[in-house]
């Protein structure tokens, strides 16, 4: 626990506890909100094989949680953690180009 503390710049426990609960809070959101938008986007598993569905929806829950991910966390007082940490997350996927002035 430690090292993921020196690694992330984290000095408290608690601080580490409110940002697992806002990884946890997060994923369960992406996975739950990505459901109707597909279904509002006309990409149901009765209209799309399921081999096209399911990657097209795993794509989907990824987008809507990079896009939550500072959200939630503003909401547990963990906004710059999670803002740094998206930053350099997109940086390293080859979408450092967002956050250029």
């Amino acid at each position: 626990m430690q090292k993921l503390k020196e690694r992330w710049g984290i000095t408290s426990n608690f601080q580490i506890l409110l940002i697992f609960i806002v990884f946890a809070i997060n994923g369960s959101f992406a996975a739950w909100v990505a459901k109707p938008l597909t279904n509002w986007l006309g990409l149901t598993e009765e209209l799309i094989h399921p081999v096209m569905y399911w990657p097209l929806r795993i794509v989907l829950i990824f987008i809507v949680y990079q896009t939550t991910l500072p959200l939630v966390g503003f909401v547990f007082g963990q906004f710059r953690f999670f803002w740094n940490f998206e930053k350099k997350f997109l940086k390293r996927v080859g979408l450092g180009f967002l956050f250029k002035g």
